[in-house]
């Protein structure tokens, strides 16, 4: 049975909190606006019944882009409450990574969240990780996945371009961050980034001619995640950090989790070994 780490499902708690709002960012109707950007017409069936055959664990996920977590406490808490509650409801096999507010970090309401059964916490790429929330999910052993955050229309460009460019540019600017930064102070945590870290890790060789360390050394707490791309940059990955640090995402309603084209030992290593050793669960033997 697969996991897939990497979805998004808005379910009606969130979504009536979201059309509660007169603010970005906020729902009319089907019509999400934030600011910034232009409207964008939600597709209601994505957030609807959805196929889950197959999947021992599909983890749902904040929509970061919509920035939430970086309103004020007033007002992202009832939106991360409908979020919450909304995702703990969902049937099997779902789960949920929980979200904070980081605008004021709150550390022990973080505790009571994870305390209610989510698989870890998810911060946008753009959030700065504050020491006191990797502290909570380091006393509970439970992982930090990094998503990315919003990103600011370019005018003139085309539909595609915030996945292309801000996202991969955040994951860039997050992967680095935690490896010269982060991990020094946090040394048992385990993080996952999403979108493959932006494929930041192919960037190594730059990294040691500019002055930088690290090259051959592989992290085996830092994961990488699948979603959006496919097997020439999976396998480069796989090339760079060695498979056991790649785990299956598909960012589901937007995209579907690749095939790894690595064969059959890989793909078992991705879409099961590898998320239960990130998720800290222990692998099932049949």
């Amino acid at each position: 049975m697969i996991i897939d780490i990497h979805q998004h499902l808005w379910t009606g708690t969130f979504v009536e909190a979201l059309r509660d709002r007169t603010a970005p960012p906020y729902l009319d109707g089907w019509t999400l606006i934030l600011d910034g950007e232009p409207p964008y017409e939600v597709d209601p069936t994505d957030h609807a019944d959805r196929d889950v055959t197959g999947l021992e664990l599909a983890l749902v996920s904040l929509s970061s882009p919509l920035g939430i977590e970086f309103l004020p406490p007033e007002e992202a808490w009832p939106l991360l409450d409908a979020y919450h509650e909304g995702a703990l409801g969902l049937p099997e096999p779902f789960g949920a990574w929980a979200s904070t507010c980081h605008s004021e970090p709150d550390p022990e309401r973080l505790a009571k969240d994870l305390d209610r059964g989510f698989a870890g916490l998810q911060i946008p790429a753009t959030a700065l990780p504050d020491d006191r929330l990797l502290d909570v999910l380091t006393e509970r052993d439970l992982p930090l996945f990094v998503h990315p955050g919003p990103a600011a229309a370019t005018p003139g460009t085309p539909s595609w371009w915030p996945a292309l460019v801000p996202y991969v540019q955040q994951m860039h600017a997050s992967w680095h961050y935690f490896h010269a930064v982060v991990r020094p102070r946090h040394p048992r945590l385990r993080v996952c980034f999403a979108l493959l870290a932006g494929l930041a890790p192919l960037h190594s060789e730059r990294l040691i001619a500019r002055g930088g360390t690290g090259r051959g050394l592989v992290d085996p707490g830092c994961f990488v995640e699948t979603s959006s791309y496919g097997p020439r940059a999976i396998d480069a990955i796989v090339r760079e950090l060695g498979v056991d640090v790649v785990v299956n995402g598909s960012d589901a309603p937007y995209a579907t989790a690749p095939d790894p084209g690595l064969g059959e030992a890989a793909a078992h290593a991705i879409r099961v070994t590898n998320p239960r050793r990130l998720l800290g669960r222990k692998e099932t033997r049949t």
